[in-house]
């Protein structure tokens, strides 16, 4: 316990400093914003006709950049925290300080959902809910993202030899399930191939609040995300069991 607060400590401060992993945790809320106020159909600077486009076909924005913040935010920073690590040799220094591997990357792991708790805060208040109810399911499903997220971004940190590479391995994961969602939104074809990822399950009950015509029940909704985090779950413990860290740092 001792070694877990020492990491989670070092981590957070570390992280606080660096702008670049900062930014992924504050831009998905900020663009959510920018895009819900000037791409929203009740914007008095919309035109008419557009306006009556937008309501007929627009999804809902701020859904759309939190479900692109727990794919492609989250994956890249926890996968690039672990890689740079093991490329510095960190995680040696810190083995001989009788730190476990396994203490760090729960160090590493409890910072990110710590600071992805902030960020998707920031979402439930730009979102427009209609009761408290509806922003806890929200937190909810999004922390539960979040938890996904991170067992596939240190997934993809272990199996790393470098930053650089890290960036090679996270970058289509990261792709299909931030822009997947996206297009599910247009595509009936990729939304249902998508149904299985617990990213577009953020925008299905997105859809459930706005009573869309094809809304899944929320059960089956978080059924599906949290089958996803067991599953990466069970992936991240064969790899960390195979790989490990204490060689490789």
């Amino acid at each position: 316990m001792r070694n877990f607060k020492a990491i989670f400590r070092k981590q957070l401060l570390d992280s606080l400093k660096n702008m670049e992993i900062m930014l992924n945790f504050a831009l998905y809320p900020f663009m959510g914003f920018l895009m819900s106020t000037f791409a929203s159909p009740n914007f008095d600077g919309v035109p008419e006709e557009i306006q009556q486009m937008l309501a007929a076909g627009m999804p809902n924005m701020m859904m759309m950049m939190a479900t692109m913040f727990a794919g492609m935010g989250l994956i890249p920073v926890v996968a690039s925290i672990i890689s740079e690590d093991i490329e510095k040799k960190s995680l040696r220094f810190l083995t001989m300080a009788g730190v476990k591997p396994m203490s760090y990357l729960l160090g590493v792991g409890a910072v990110s959902f710590f600071l992805a708790i902030f960020t998707t805060f920031a979402f439930g208040f730009i979102g427009d809910f209609g009761g408290t109810r509806e922003l806890l399911v929200f937190v909810a499903a999004m922390l539960s993202g979040v938890i996904a997220s991170i067992f596939l971004g240190a997934t993809l940190g272990i199996l790393s030899r470098s930053q650089q590479a890290s960036t090679g391995l996270t970058m289509p994961a990261a792709v299909v399930l931030g822009f997947g969602p996206m297009l599910a939104q247009f595509n009936g074809t990729i939304s249902r191939l998508m149904t299985p990822f617990y990213t577009q399950q953020l925008n299905a009950i997105a859809d459930y609040f706005s009573g869309g015509p094809a809304a899944a029940p929320l059960w089956q909704s978080f059924a599906i995300i949290w089958a996803n985090v067991i599953v990466l779950g069970i992936v991240f413990a064969v790899v960390y069991r195979k790989k490990g860290l204490a060689q490789r740092g």
